[in-house]
Order: structure tokens, then C-alpha cells, then sequence
């Protein structure tokens, strides 16, 4: 009878710290590339989130549009979006952070413009009679009442684009995903569990400087609690 392999990456074990210490410079790459979309995708959805936002508070009328369009973008199965986006990006970075950013514009849209809608027309009026003009009246007094609202939207956005950041290993471009789905093809366990795990420890660490960042630049809400 053989003896069992005393090397847990031979006996292909869910967890195995020889995999960690092995696969060091991979599992950083692929952390990094991970956090990098996440962040432009991020980043690029609250860019046009922003004037979509804004027109629909300002133009009544643009409302029902700009929340339709982009709940419709929201339901498109990410295959189909990627698929779509194709001709155009390529198997490329872009084509990845460009879908996530308009998977993230129904949260960021919606949260930020009940933020600015929950603003008081009294304080809008006060701070009009102030002498405050429409930029300056935007970002001292609307923006930073909307913050909690477009704080909560972000995060929802952040921890979402941390998941679906893996299904870019279709076109090459998923951070953790490519060693997910590089590892269940092999069925690699260490691999596929240490990527997985890695995946919700970025997505918890998101949320949970999110919080802290809401909770700096919100101290008016801690006051309120």
C-alpha cells in the first residue's frame, strides 16, 4: 500500500499553506490586477453617475429616463454585456472596468439623487439667500447632505464590483477570478479556495473603509444617532 503524499499541494488539499508561500508573486498580481478594475470600474461609474444624477434632480422630466436606462443596464447577464462591448474594447482591460462602471450606475444613480432630493428646499432657500450661487450652493450644501445616501449606494457598488470583477477571467482580465477559474478547469482546490477567500476580504476591507470614510466626513450623522 502507498503511502500518502506528505506535501499538501500532492494531496490537492482545500488549504494549504505550501500554495501560499509557492505561488507568493501570483497571488499578489492577481490582487492587484483584482483591485485595480475594481477601483477604475468604481471610479468611472461615479464620474457619470455624477450628471446622470444631477439632471434627473434638476429635469423632472429626465428622471424616469436616466433611473429606466440604467436598471436596464443593470438586469444584462454580464456574458451578454461583455459580448456587447466586444467589438468595441476587445479583450482588453477597458472592455472589463467599461462593464462593471455601467453595472454600477443603477446604484450610484438611484442613491445619489434620493440624496439630493432628501435635501430641505429650506436650506436650499437659506442658502440662496446667502448669496450662495448654483456651483457653490452644490458642492457645500447639497453634496455633503447627499453624502450618506451616496455613501450607502457606493459601497453597495464597491462590494458588487469586487464580485463581478471575476467574471472577467472570460476575456483574461479577472484578477482573483482568472485563478478561480484557472483552478476549478484543474480542479486546483488550494487555488480556487485561497482566491475565493481573498475575493471577500478586498470586498469586506472595501466596505469597511467606506464606512469609516462616511463616518469622517459625515460627523453630523454620527451626531444624530
Amino acid at each position: 500500500m502507498t503511502a500518502p503524499p506528505d506535501d499538501c499541494l500532492a494531496r490537492n488539499e482545500w488549504i494549504c499553506g505550501a500554495y501560499l508561500t509557492s505561488r507568493r508573486g501570483i497571488l499578489w498580481d492577481a490582487t492587484l490586477q483584482h483591485l485595480q478594475l475594481t477601483t477604475l470600474s468604481v471610479l468611472l461609474g461615479c464620474a457619470v453617475a455624477l450628471p446622470l444624477a444631477l439632471a434627473a434632480r434638476h429635469r423632472r422630466w429626465a428622471a424616469a429616463p436616466v433611473l429606466g436606462v440604467t436598471t436596464v443596464l443593470y438586469t444584462i447577464p454580464s456574458l451578454a454585456m461583455f459580448s456587447l462591448l466586444l467589438p468595441v474594447y476587445g479583450l482588453s482591460a477597458t472592455l472589463v472596468v467599461t462593464g462593471l462602471a455601467l453595472y454600477s450606475l443603477t446604484l450610484l444613480v438611484r442613491n445619489l439623487l434620493a440624496g439630493l432630493r432628501a435635501v430641505p428646499e429650506e436650506t436650499r432657500q437659506a442658502a440662496r439667500g446667502l448669496g450662495y450661487g448654483p456651483l457653490r450652493l452644490l458642492l457645500t450644501v447639497e453634496l455633503p447632505l447627499a453624502l450618506p445616501a451616496a455613501m450607502a449606494g457606493l459601497r453597495i457598488a464597491t462590494v458588487s464590483a469586487v464580485s463581478l470583477v471575476t467574471v472577467g477571467a472570460i476575456v483574461g482580465f479577472g484578477g482573483l477570478g482568472n485563478l478561480v477559474y484557472s483552478g476549478m478547469n484543474t480542479f486546483f482546490k488550494a487555488q480556487v479556495l485561497t482566491a475565493s477567500v481573498l475575493c471577500v476580504v478586498i470586498a469586506v476591507a472595501a466596505d469597511l473603509l467606506l464606512l469609516g470614510a462616511q463616518r469622517l466626513l459625515t460627523p453630523w450623522a454620527r451626531r444624530a444617532v
